[in-house]
């Protein structure tokens, strides 16, 4: 085998809650991930040294800032040798978005790296590689829906919720999202649900608790700057979504729905609004 094509899966945040900052910078979250069917595709051509990477769409780095080069790169350290690869990543998930794009297709060169060149990584290992990526990385590599703690790399895998209707709105602006941990009010006390509440509800497949309860405690610091999120969200409600919500650090936002009739009229109105709207399914 000399290549191999991976598909590589977006992620929504369908709640998030940032706890506290710990003494090493980082923050300490609670979030539940769900895995979309929207998806880039990964090719990995085996070459005799180095890495070279191209990719279809502007905006992603082609360097060592790439999740796909450090993954590259960790394999390489982790089983000895300089192995090379030529990695193609043609683009559909958005860049910068909250939808852990490069999270997921560096876990798609871990998963394609092992089978590419036949190196037999367990789960756990490719998982213990994947958190020194990346903090999304393990849920990419675990795919599905989890229960995500620590500063996401502690993983609970939670009952299926696979098939459930979504639309996604991305609007094309940069979000630091430093500058979101920085800004957030973590001494805030708010009427929220606790997580393990938004759980049941998806359990239960109570879609309607599920998206009038649903939150995200980045979005007061996002929408300050970019009130269009908030509007976003109010338009997906108003045209029939059961909830809405800002995913990661933003910008982009999801509409849960019950009714295929009313996520096509949503993508049709949100389309004279954002460029770059897609319906997909949970998996």
């Amino acid at each position: 085998m000399d290549y191999i094509a991976l598909e590589s899966f977006a992620k929504i945040n369908l709640s998030l809650d940032v706890l506290h900052k710990r003494d090493d910078g980082y923050h300490e979250i609670s979030t539940i991930m769900q895995q979309i069917d929207l998806k880039d595709r990964v090719i990995l051509k085996d070459k005799e040294k180095g890495i070279e990477i191209q990719c279809n769409k502007e905006g992603v780095p082609l360097d060592e800032s790439n999740t796909v080069y450090k993954a590259w790169e960790k394999i390489v350290e982790k089983t000895g040798g300089n192995r090379g690869v030529h990695i193609i990543i043609e683009k559909n998930i958005p860049v910068a978005s909250g939808l852990a794009g490069g999270s997921s297709n560096g876990a798609a060169v871990l998963r394609g790296l092992n089978q590419l060149w036949g190196l037999n990584l367990s789960e756990e290992e490719l998982f213990q590689i994947g958190k020194e990526i990346g903090a999304d990385v393990p849920f990419c590599l675990m795919g599905g829906t989890a229960w995500a703690t620590g500063i996401g790399e502690k993983l609970t895998r939670l009952k299926d919720f696979s098939n459930k209707l979504i639309i996604v709105a991305n609007i094309s602006v940069p979000v630091s999202t430093a500058y979101v941990y920085n800004n957030l009010n973590l001494d805030k006390k708010n009427s929220r649900l606790d997580m393990e509440k938004i759980i049941q509800y998806m359990e239960e497949d109570n879609l309607v608790k599920l998206g009038e309860n649903m939150f995200n405690v980045m979005e007061e610091v996002v929408i300050r700057e970019y009130p269009i999120i908030d509007a976003i969200k109010k338009d997906m409600v108003r045209l029939g979504a059961l909830g809405s919500l800002m995913t990661g650090s933003g910008p982009t936002v999801f509409g849960l729905f019950d009714d295929e009739g009313k996520l096509q009229m949503c993508k049709g109105e949100l389309e004279k609004k954002v460029k770059n709207v897609f319906i997909a399914r949970t998996l």
